[in-house]
């Protein structure tokens, strides 16, 4: 994985693209030390979706299992929504 600070990365962005697109490395992007972003492939952007979906559905059937219901009324107010 390679890092590269936020100045730089306004003059070696089309390089860091290509080290992603066609190299499959993994560029942090930092700004004083601190990760602020990455740039990763489009593979690794369809797995992380793949990772999030699993996960997702998942916590769905754990949901589906646990006892009890809520509202509609419950949830929107919980959430701030009238």
């Amino acid at each position: 994985m390679s890092r590269l600070s936020a100045s730089l990365a306004r003059t070696q962005l089309p390089e860091a693209i290509n080290q992603v697109a066609y190299g499959g490395e993994r560029v942090v992007i930092h700004r004083r030390g601190k990760a602020l972003a990455a740039l990763i492939s489009m593979e690794d952007l369809e797995l992380l979706r793949q990772l999030e979906d699993k996960l997702d559905g998942e916590a769905a059937l754990v949901a589906k299992k646990s006892k009890g219901t809520t509202s509609w009324e419950k949830v929107k107010a919980k959430a701030g929504l009238r």
